[in-house]
């Protein structure tokens, strides 16, 4: 068994980029005195969720990857030891930005970044007028502690994606995130089964692939949206290990075993028995 400790840093946002910056940062350093080491942000830590509406003004709080703050968070990584899963606003170049993931090691080396490949647009979530979808493909990044496949938000709900990680010898999955409720909406009902299904499509993506699930996700209420939290670790075999609340900022320190792999793919050999021979079609838009 090889547990390592990974943090997940639920939190609410404010409009004012700095103040985030400075509370996730503090955050950090206390997840890593409870012996935290690898940490993940949830999706665009920096800025309230500025995708509930279609603003130019809001390109301006993109920046380049690596880049000043990708500097800092390798400051922040190196000493204390951590590795930092860090969900940024990319600016590649004039009109083109990217929903980005960086990757910093615990010697505070940029390890790379992630591109979200699947961006959503629906009211509340304008995604495609801000991001281009990510050309890197589907990656792992080989950090100090453990190797771990990075995908972002609208990226859960495809068993694909998962898939093409896991195949490419990830560990465990790290899904940084910001979905919320509708606050129009006030069945509760629907909340939970919205919920759920989030959870759900996860939490099948560990049993199909046979390894843990880590997704970390923002709380608050911001224009319309209860950011419903809930961020959870499932095992390798889809079990929930543990579940933040629904409204409350958390600081939360897990164990995961990142060897369980072994045990679950030899019990259940979904690997050995995938008939890749008859999966040809999965590439087209729709079979008609």
């Amino acid at each position: 068994m090889k547990n390592v400790s990974f943090a997940l840093i639920q939190l609410s946002c404010d409009e004012d980029q700095s103040k985030n910056t400075e509370k996730t940062f503090s955050a950090i350093r206390e997840a890593a005195s409870k012996g935290a080491q690898i940490i993940c942000l949830q999706e665009l830590f920096q800025s309230v969720y500025f995708c509930y509406e279609e603003n130019p003004s809001f390109f301006d709080l993109a920046e380049a990857i690596p880049g000043p703050l990708t500097n800092q968070l390798g400051d922040l990584a190196k000493e204390l030891g951590v590795v930092i899963v860090a969900s940024m606003f990319e600016k590649r170049a004039a009109g083109i930005f990217h929903n980005t993931t960086a990757v910093i090691d615990a010697d505070g080396q940029f390890l790379g970044k992630y591109r979200k490949m699947h961006i959503p647009d629906d009211p509340g979530y304008y995604e495609k007028y801000y991001f281009t979808p990510g050309d890197l493909g589907y990656l792992v990044f080989d950090t100090q502690y453990a190797k771990i496949g990075v995908l972002i938000c609208w990226d859960q709900w495809y068993p694909e994606a998962a898939r093409l990680t896991a195949l490419k010898g990830a560990e465990v999955l790290v899904y940084p995130t910001a979905i919320g409720w509708d606050l129009e909406e006030k069945n509760n009902e629907i909340n939970r089964e919205q919920y759920q299904a989030w959870q759900t499509i996860q939490r099948s993506h560990s049993v199909a692939n046979g390894i843990p699930v880590v997704s970390v996700n923002r709380v608050g209420v911001e224009h319309g949206q209860q950011f419903w939290g809930g961020s959870f670790v499932s095992n390798a075999f889809g079990r929930v290990i543990f579940q933040a609340s629904h409204d409350q900022e958390e600081v939360a320190i897990v164990a995961v075993d990142v060897d369980s792999s072994e045990y679950y793919r030899k019990t259940w050999p979904f690997f050995r028995d995938r008939r890749i021979d008859s999966y040809g079609d999965i590439t087209k838009r729709f079979n008609d």
